[in-house]
């Protein structure tokens, strides 16, 4: 597989680089605290803090702990998330697990810029 070379983080005075998409590890996951904390509405919220979905995502992530998007064009990547095929407040099922897949977080932004959720569409 070709060399990619790696990206500065995008923070303003920040040395750090990002393996995957705009920002080094320690942003990224400060910027998901962020959105989960001030954009997510409680009851979402509520849900993904509850056992039954940390359960669910423990399960999937260890049945299948490669990211399922990238295996379809023929890559290897971990997987860092589950995420709902048909999203919740498109109808999906929240715990069955026909509806949840493992993805990377690079794929897991595609697909919610595509839905028009989270990252784009606003």
């Amino acid at each position: 597989m070709p060399w990619k070379p790696q990206r500065a983080c995008r923070v303003p005075g920040c040395s750090g680089f990002a393996e995957h998409g705009q920002y080094c590890e320690v942003h990224r996951l400060e910027r998901m605290r962020d959105y989960n904390r001030f954009e997510r509405d409680p009851e979402t919220q509520a849900f993904y803090d509850s056992p039954a979905w940390k359960a669910a995502r423990r399960k999937k992530l260890n049945d299948q702990p490669l990211c399922e998007e990238c295996l379809r064009h023929g890559l290897i990547r971990a997987a860092d998330l589950v995420d709902h095929i048909t999203p919740i407040k498109c109808g999906g099922a929240k715990l069955a697990e026909s509806n949840l897949q493992s993805l990377c977080n690079a794929c897991h932004e595609r697909k919610s810029i595509a839905e028009g959720s989270r990252f784009g569409g606003r």
